[in-house]
């Protein structure tokens, strides 16, 4: 009488990375890493439902509609790295650094001379 094999179980390193998952949705693994693939699908039910999560995901968001956003907002994000926040005055932004101990003359870096 032979004694049949329940699934096989994989090793946590054994079973496809999130990276493989997507590619392989996306069609984007080569040849070989695909059958590889396909062949460990068939045998382990845990990558086979990330698989098709990810299948349902890429539908989803080919189905989902143009992105819009408010016209202003690279004018907003272009400005990002000249303007204090609207809260908190200059002057208070200068006084909360210096309390902090954080001057400008903390961030200088040291001056290198060159021989000749």
């Amino acid at each position: 009488m032979t004694q049949g094999r329940g699934p096989r179980r994989f090793g946590s390193t054994e079973h496809l990375a999130s990276e493989a998952v997507a590619a392989y949705v996306d069609g984007e693994l080569q040849m070989n890493a695909y059958l590889r693939a396909s062949q460990h699908l068939s045998e382990c039910a845990e990558c086979a439902a990330a698989v098709d999560a990810q299948q349902h995901a890429r539908v989803a968001l080919r189905q989902s509609g143009e992105i819009t956003m408010p016209v202003s907002l690279l004018g907003v994000l272009s400005r990002i790295p000249t303007c204090q926040p609207a809260d908190e005055p200059a002057a208070d932004a200068a006084r909360t650094r210096r309390r902090a101990g954080f001057t400008a003359s903390s961030y200088s870096l040291p001056t290198w001379r060159r021989r000749r």
